[in-house]
């Protein structure tokens, strides 16, 4: 099954957001937990979860995707703001156990000039006090583009905070399309590689999310500006590769391109179209995922 959405708002529910996603052909979902820029999160509202677990149920909608705020920073070189940071990290996660077995995703922070190595290990203490044995919720750290301070720009830098986390299980990772290929791994031209290196460093098992996010800059840039699929560097036949490759295939795919609701239709309708029965078992076999 092709599991395609985009981001939208949950400014009017949970349900209303799942309505909003069948109409435009997704069956899958992200959104921000609160504002993107920071702030206190709308209360829940449990008739509008149950009702949003029923109309998932009835439409085919498949593990959703929570986003933390952009001002979510874990490895601040200020120590207000990390504490901010844990908080609302707790907080999210909190909220999304109300939806049993979903995904929340947050970039890993910026180190402020304190360098990789300690950011690292302030990222994986603050998950080291936040993570719980009996949660449900799988927390996916975002493949970044690797500019300025930014942690999580190469896949070593996010395999050694899941090394330094105790409860390692509860940690993934989304991949941003628009992310790696600007922090240097070419997706266009060597995407089976990328995803070998990935396996290598990291584990494929540990993949549980894409977004989908063409680039405004060139490769290898070490830049951060998303494009709308096809329109970029990345390239459509590039994109052809990735939602049908047997790695990824079976993922949930969340665009984040700059769109409108329109737009986010037009690209879902075009990635289906693109979708195909493809299926490389030579490859499969080289990263054991028959």
């Amino acid at each position: 099954m092709f599991h395609i959405g985009c981001h939208l708002s949950i400014s009017g529910g949970f349900r209303a957001m799942a309505e909003q996603a069948v109409s435009i052909g997704a069956n899958t979902m992200q959104f921000f937990t609160r504002n993107p820029r920071g702030g206190n999160a709308k209360a829940l509202d449990t008739g509008d979860l149950a009702a949003f677990q029923e109309f998932a149920a009835e439409n085919g909608i498949g593990v959703i995707l929570a986003h933390a705020s952009y001002t979510l920073n874990l490895c601040s070189a200020d120590a207000k703001i990390c504490a901010f940071a844990r908080d609302t990290l707790a907080d999210d996660i909190s909220r999304m156990e109300r939806i049993p077995g979903q995904l929340y995703n947050f970039h890993p922070g910026s180190h402020g000039g304190q360098g990789t190595e300690n950011g690292i290990d302030f990222i994986a203490g603050a998950l080291n006090s936040v993570l719980k044995a009996e949660q449900t919720t799988t927390v996916l750290l975002e493949t970044m583009a690797g500019k300025g301070s930014e942690v999580g720009g190469s896949f070593s830098e996010l395999r050694a905070i899941i090394d330094r986390v105790e409860l390692s299980d509860k940690l993934g990772v989304c991949l941003d399309t628009c992310h790696v290929y600007d922090a240097g791994y070419d997706i266009v031209g060597g995407l089976d590689g990328v995803l070998e290196e990935f396996d290598a460093v990291i584990g494929l098992s540990k993949l549980r999310a894409i977004h989908l996010n063409d680039s405004k800059n060139p490769f290898a840039s070490h830049k951060d500006r998303h494009e709308k699929i096809g329109l970029g560097s990345i390239g459509m036949a590039a994109f052809e590769r990735i939602i049908n490759h047997p790695a990824l295939r079976e993922l949930p795919f969340l665009l984040e391109t700059p769109n409108e609701i329109p737009g986010y239709a037009e690209e879902i309708a075009a990635l289906t179209l693109l979708r195909s029965k493809k299926h490389d078992e030579k490859f499969c076999a080289k990263v054991h995922i028959l």
